[in-house]
């Protein structure tokens, strides 16, 4: 999956997302149901961007799709977690301010809208200054974050 791109799927499945930086990849799982989603965000909100129309690239338009589209493949709402990874400050040393702070308002802004849809986050590997991939195995739900100088881990 590419940035501001979203992917919800049931049974077996694997849905991937590679080279997140400040970018922020929600994954919201029903264990019991064995489906799962995951969205691509890149801004923390849509009043940062001229073009609104793709509801895969902000938190707050995010979270709201891929709780429907999981409930439409049979999920439980009451069941749903959260898991966040990225928001990375790649670039904190030669970016202005503002953008260095970009990984971590989108990690503020994938918080707020979790809570916002009743959505408990129980995971997260975000910050630092490092890019992540990241690898969802359905229907388990197994979320496997890698990087290179950090190697892979279960989260």
């Amino acid at each position: 999956m590419r940035v501001a791109d979203w992917a919800a799927e049931a049974g077996e499945a694997m849905l991937i997302t590679l080279g997140l930086g400040s970018c922020v990849a929600i994954v919201i799982h029903d264990a019991e149901a064995g489906a799962g989603g995951m969205a691509h965000v890149l801004l923390p909100s849509a009043t940062l961007a001229r073009d609104q129309s793709n509801p895969a690239k902000f938190p707050e338009t995010a979270v709201p799709l891929l709780v429907e589209r999981l409930v439409a493949l049979g999920a439980v709402r009451e069941r749903l977690r959260a898991r966040l990874v990225g928001g990375a400050s790649m670039f904190a040393s030669v970016a202005s301010p503002r953008a260095a702070q970009m990984g971590e308002r989108n990690v503020i802004a994938a918080r707020d809208a979790c809570k916002k849809a009743h959505v408990p986050v129980i995971g997260e590997d975000t910050g630092n200054d490092y890019g992540r991939s990241i690898y969802l195995y359905l229907p388990a739900g197994r979320l496997e974050v890698r990087s290179v100088l950090h190697g892979i881990r279960q989260l």
